[in-house]
């Protein structure tokens, strides 16, 4: 896989604006097709994603089969995450604003980020502080498609291909230090004609 070059830029958006005003409202859909929601789901089942789990960038559906013995939900609309079943707690941050999580060290024993890693523009001080949040071994995994709301997509995200958006959240986790070697997969099948379902995941170093 390429090596991505963050050039000046790259972390810019269409729409600069606070993101409070652009999450202000609710949006209770889904971002991706059933058959990718599925892909989801399963990839959690396979990696064991369970315990005590942080859901970032959440809304109101985190698309896991079973729910892990407790969710904590992070997000950017309020109404989004009170309607999270699968919830047990729930915060409004913006990780744009503020990258620190607001939570002890070893808090959790995995992080999910699905459909929402193309949308940070410090990724490097967010992935640093997911592994201090993940106990060590603790597994972070990003889901994404080919879907976004482009005007707060970030640029370097809008102009590159599927493969190499593999290689831009690889990388997130290799530059921020404190994750083994990330695994890259296309989650559904090349020829699936509905929205394609990408991944990508590592644990915390011990």
């Amino acid at each position: 896989m390429d090596e991505v070059t963050f050039v000046p830029g790259f972390f810019d958006r269409a729409d600069p604006a606070d993101d409070a005003e652009f999450y202000s409202w609710p949006r209770l859909v889904t971002h991706i097709d059933q058959g990718a929601i599925a892909a989801v789901g399963a990839l959690y089942d396979e990696l064991g994603v369970a315990g005590r789990v942080l859901d970032l960038m959440a809304s109101w559906v985190s698309h896991f089969r079973q729910a892990p013995a407790h969710l904590t939900v992070m997000g950017m609309n309020a109404e989004e995450l009170a309607a999270n079943g699968h919830a047990h707690d729930r915060l409004v941050h913006d990780l744009n604003s503020d990258p620190r999580l607001p939570f002890p060290a070893h808090a959790f024993d995995a992080a999910v980020c699905c459909v929402s890693v193309d949308y940070l523009t410090r990724p490097f001080e967010v992935f640093a502080d997911v592994a201090r949040v993940l106990r060590p071994g603790g597994l972070f995994v990003c889901t994404f498609s080919n879907r976004c709301f482009p005007t707060k997509a970030i640029r370097g995200w809008l102009e590159s291909t599927d493969e190499q958006h593999c290689a831009i959240v690889s990388s997130y986790f290799r530059l921020s230090g404190a994750w083994t070697e990330p695994v890259a997969q296309r989650r559904t099948p090349p020829l699936h004609t509905g929205d394609p379902l990408f991944a990508v995941w590592a644990r915390v170093l011990p």
